[in-house]
């Protein structure tokens, strides 16, 4: 990381560092609104490209942004699933990495605004996603035509909201992009260990804290939850990238074996010395801006393949 990305990277870091507190109730001055705003505000200076514009649409009831590229190249869409631990978030942090989608596919960008724990545990942020991939199939839009992406919660989400659409008999999406995967509540994975103080962003007890607020009284190994407990089956392609410095990368790589080991068509990608969703920095980052290009080839060649 240059000196540009580190100083972005803390600064993200310190921009969730009352969220503990509040979760925990040691903190009762503090609102979780604020929180999520400052969060919402920083993610936010990753600036969207030139080209794209963007519009608030209601999904079946779940608030949500369209970006739509001024050179629209296909009919396909793409749903963008933000992460945030279930706990943060919210699409208009997301224009940089939603903008860059909408640009480099040439498709409309669909990013659900669906609700958050600690007020609305699963499996709510899970159902409302849900809801927003049915309305899109209500738009008259075929399955064959859509395609999945998000990061951390959101690149869980990819494979959870496909599993509990095959569950509802909902015909499911073309292929899926997993950035980073909060992918195991458990937190098992060995690097859950060996990469405690190399992962600049996360660590296994605060880990710990969100997962619980967002589970309440469910177990860590919900399927629904934790996708490598879930039943993938018959799921569509799905490219799994994670960094190599990452806490979550042992559950990333369980994540794509569990896929392969049940026939599902899986890409693995691991990068050398990258951080969580380091996609967002793409614009001051080589690597970013790779790790993105390799995502829309990998979405591109399924959407064709699929429809051929």
């Amino acid at each position: 990381m240059n000196t540009e990305v580190k100083a972005a990277v803390q600064t993200w870091a310190n921009s969730l560092s009352d969220l503990v507190p509040v979760l925990k109730g040691t903190d009762t001055t503090t609102k979780m609104s604020d929180i999520r705003d400052a969060y919402a505000k920083m993610l936010g200076q990753n600036q969207p490209p030139a080209g794209v514009r963007f519009e608030a649409v209601d999904m079946g009831g779940v608030p949500a942004t369209l970006v739509t590229p001024d050179e629209l190249k296909t009919d396909a869409v793409l749903m963008y699933i933000h992460g945030g631990a279930y706990i943060v978030g919210r699409p208009d942090g997301y224009h940089g990495i939603g903008g860059n989608y909408a640009k480099m596919l040439g498709a409309r960008v669909y990013m659900p605004d669906y609700r958050l724990a600690p007020e609305h545990q699963f499996p709510t942020p899970i159902n409302d996603t849900l809801r927003a991939y049915e309305w899109l199939l209500e738009q008259s839009i075929v399955a064959s035509k859509i395609a999945f992406a998000g990061e951390s919660a959101g690149g869980a989400m990819v494979v959870s909201v496909m599993v509990a659409a095959k569950s509802k008999g909902l015909p499911l999406p073309a292929v899926g992009s997993s950035i980073s995967p909060w992918a195991n509540l458990e937190h098992t994975g060995a690097s859950m260990s060996n990469r405690e103080g190399l992962d600049p962003l996360n660590s296994k007890p605060v880990l710990d804290i969100l997962a619980r607020a967002f589970l309440g009284d469910t177990l860590a190994n919900h399927p629904l939850a934790s996708p490598v407990f879930a039943d993938v089956t018959g799921l569509p392609p799905i490219l799994v990238q994670i960094g190599e410095n990452e806490l979550m990368l042992s559950d990333a790589m369980r994540l794509a074996n569990h896929l392969a080991d049940n026939r599902v068509r899986v890409n693995l990608e691991v990068w050398p010395g990258m951080f969580h969703a380091w996609h967002f920095y793409a614009g001051m980052l080589a690597e970013g801006q790779q790790a993105l290009e390799s995502s829309v080839r990998f979405i591109e060649a399924a959407l064709i393949e699929v429809n051929r």
